[in-house]
């Protein structure tokens, strides 16, 4: 822990310094040199004190487990303050790289002229660029700003049409509602909360499945919010299945009674909203004389915790029966499932968030989840088998979305080939 504050003082540092050349060069030439001085002396004194304040935050946060609503803002500032530098600073050393093979030219040029020129070897900052860093910088600054406040609660309704030629007719158009990573315990608005879950409510499913992380670590962090989520009824019934998270594998128990504790109270808040929680386990859901298997296996992800069985989950289940599988985290569908004898045609997962932060446009979409996760968000086909990965209704860490809206999932199924 000292070596990890160590490190952030000495980073921190770096970047200040690096970032106060493009205010020192943006406050020069000003008219008030109170304003200029003020200016300067003011950014010291706030990012020194801030990140202060930011390395006793994360010292009590790892220390004691526990985080207040002032050391999650601290934490969410951070974040926020790092980007924004790293912007500026990578506009700052585009312009250095400039000088310096300006600067390198003029020294060769000097060596084999016969002439002493008074051309200083490196050219000074030019404003121009240290403003325009300021402006871009500005812009993540903002968004994280407004990802805070506003954009972890901008609930983004996700439509896709499935087409599976081998779909039972009854199954024809039938609509299934996917809601994952809820972590009850970083909400923060209830009255925001039910707004989430009204426009769940709205999309009028068949079935409604839930694919894990209900909170952060512990059980009763879910409590406030039973009321809101057990409104979520479909005519086929809520299925629901745990996360990495559920398990509290990420504080210190007193106990490993009190932490098996913990999870049955979790398993019994499931009940209490209505969710049916299948472990490593199956369902029949029939309609119109037609039948498909909904499976469920406890968390299975690569580099987390491995539990979840797929072969004790099908075991009883028909091999040439559609099925859908919940699954939290994707990577099980990328290393166990896609390559199972039993044939899954559709996997629903969540876990990734989109890291919270990124960008999705029609026509461009970048996350730094992907640099971890080969399908981050969204739908994925592979030999006739689907993964859909939900970027979650909550989020945890960063207290704010960025561009990755929490998302409601709507999918449905249709048979026959896609046009």
């Amino acid at each position: 822990m000292r070596r990890f504050i160590m490190l952030f003082g000495v980073i921190a540092l770096l970047f200040d310094f690096y970032v106060y050349q493009g205010i020192k060069r943006i406050s020069a030439g000003w008219k008030s040199a109170k304003l200029q001085k003020s200016v300067r002396w003011g950014y010291w004194i706030f990012f020194l004190a801030f990140n202060i304040c930011f390395t006793i935050v994360v010292y009590q946060r790892f220390s004691t487990g526990e985080a207040s609503v002032f050391m999650k803002w601290v934490m969410n500032l951070f974040l926020a303050f790092f980007v924004t530098k790293l912007v500026f600073i990578l506009v700052l050393f585009g312009e250095d790289l400039v000088r310096t093979g300006i600067a390198l030219f003029r020294l060769i040029k000097q060596l084999f002229s016969e002439t002493e020129s008074e051309e200083k070897l490196m050219p000074s900052r030019r404003k121009f660029v240290s403003q325009s860093a300021l402006i871009l910088a500005s812009i993540p600054f903002a968004s994280f700003l407004y990802g805070m406040v506003k954009g972890k609660y901008q609930y983004t309704v996700h439509r896709h049409t499935l087409f599976f030629e081998d779909l039972p007719a009854a199954f024809d158009g039938f609509k299934i509602t996917q809601l994952s990573d809820i972590h009850a315990g970083s909400f923060d608005d209830p009255e925001a909360v039910q707004r989430g879950v009204d426009l769940a409510k709205a999309q009028n499913s068949d079935l409604f499945v839930f694919t894990g992380d209900l909170v952060n670590d512990h059980a009763p962090e879910v409590v406030p919010y039973i009321n809101h989520f057990k409104q979520l009824k479909a005519p086929f019934g809520q299925f629901s299945v745990l996360g990495n998270h559920d398990y509290g594998m990420y504080v210190q128990w007193p106990s490993e009674e009190a932490k098996a504790k913990n999870l049955q109270e979790l398993k019994n808040h499931h009940a209490d909203i209505g969710y049916k929680l299948l472990l490593d386990e199956a369902v029949t859901i029939e309609k119109g004389g037609d039948k498909l298997s909904l499976i469920g296996v406890e968390n299975w992800g690569k580099g987390f915790i491995q539990i979840g069985d797929l072969d004790e989950a099908l075991a009883n289940v028909a091999p040439d029966a559609f099925k859908i599988l919940l699954s939290h985290d994707p990577t099980h569908w990328e290393e166990v499932v896609k390559h199972h004898d039993k044939h899954v045609h559709l996997t629903l997962s969540g876990h990734t968030h989109g890291m919270q932060f990124g960008v999705e446009t029609p026509l461009f979409k970048w996350s730094p989840a992907q640099f971890r996760y080969k399908t981050w968000a969204g739908l994925t086909e592979e030999a006739g088998k689907m993964l859909y990965v939900n970027r979650g209704f909550g989020f945890i860490g960063f207290s704010g979305r960025v561009g990755i809206w929490p998302e409601i999932t709507v999918l449905e199924l249709r048979k026959g080939k896609a046009s």
